[in-house]
């Protein structure tokens, strides 16, 4: 008896030894982030991210983009893109990245103009799902601020007949938090 719990001690301490340096590897590491478009408000639109590390080379993420000043020159009314990242940078999950996303979209209908060219009605909103892909840079310091600036293209997949384009554009310079 004195044996068996000898060697369930002794077995308990390699585990808590191994798990404390598994901690100890990288107390910098954090595994999630949120973002804050700088770009989008100056089109009179809001876009919101977040992103969740897999390791240090990948990651999926949300962004959410919402037109919150509407013109009569903007078709997007707003989008819900997931994706995932691949980084090839020498910091956990930093440096130059790759996408590839998937996009919910709604944009506006095409434009009807009316003879003289100025007027013009528009038909109902449209619903379209988008695939692309994108490239970007990100920058995190010590504190857990991240930097970054992407860009990525896009093309409507089921209704881009029924808009005036056929192609979407991700533009990005965001500010965040890693946590």
């Amino acid at each position: 008896m004195k044996k068996k719990l000898l060697q369930l001690i002794i077995l308990f301490a390699f585990y808590s030894v191994n798990a404390q340096s598994e901690a100890d590897a990288n107390p910098y590491q954090k595994n999630n982030e949120i973002k804050f478009n700088l770009l989008a408000p100056l089109s009179g639109a809001l876009e919101v991210g977040y992103e969740r590390f897999l390791n240090k080379n990948s990651s999926l993420g949300i962004s959410a983009f919402k037109v919150y000043e509407h013109s009569t020159n903007d078709d997007m009314n707003y989008y819900i893109s997931p994706y995932y990242r691949y980084y090839f940078g020498k910091k956990y999950a930093s440096g130059f990245f790759v996408e590839g996303f998937g996009m919910l979209t709604s944009i506006d209908g095409k434009k009807i103009y009316a003879a003289d060219n100025v007027t013009f009605t528009e038909s109902k909103d449209v619903y379209d799902l988008a695939l692309g892909a994108g490239l970007g840079w990100k920058l995190i310091t010590k504190k857990g601020f991240v930097f970054e600036a992407n860009t990525a293209y896009g093309r409507l997949i089921f209704n881009a007949n029924k808009t005036d384009h056929d192609q979407v554009l991700k533009l990005g310079l965001s500010i965040g938090y890693r946590f």
